[in-house]
């Protein structure tokens, strides 16, 4: 399968599990091909929280994004009034999503996410929809768990 029509799957799976949880939803025509401005491929909105995300997949590999890329969400995010989230998913895994400020810069002004920070950094799905917050030690050290 080419990796065109894998991202296109793997963006409509997300469209389809953010409906679910209740969100209304649209997937981006093309992302950006099908006009001259840079579109997010993925709008989310439940009548709390508002979403532009870039949607990307990979069987392993880390996933890079390129920094022109980012800084376009970005804008676009702060001109529709939507937070701008990266969303990774990895085969054999769930979506994790990121604020583009979270992810590490390469020298060459790109952005970069290993599987392995993905798990262990991202906000998983659930969190991200609000079916759960996330609880870490300290939280539980310090009484907030």
């Amino acid at each position: 399968m080419s990796a065109n029509r894998k991202g296109d799957r793997r963006e409509r799976e997300l469209v389809n599990a953010l409906d679910e949880a209740g969100f209304a939803v649209m997937r981006a025509p093309a992302s950006g091909s099908a006009t001259e401005r840079e579109l997010p491929d993925v709008l989310a909105g439940n009548g709390e929280r508002f979403y532009a995300i870039e949607a990307k997949s990979s069987a392993g590999d880390p996933i890079y994004l390129d920094g022109e890329e980012v800084e376009a969400l970005l804008f676009f995010s702060r001109n529709f009034g939507a937070k701008a989230r990266i969303a990774v998913r990895f085969d054999r895994e769930d979506w994790y999503f990121f604020h583009p400020g979270d992810l590490y810069t390469t020298d060459g002004g790109n952005y970069r996410v290993k599987k392995e920070t993905a798990l262990a950094d991202g906000t998983d799905f659930a969190e991200f929809v609000g079916d759960s917050e996330r609880t870490t030690l300290d939280d539980i050290r310090n009484g907030d768990g």
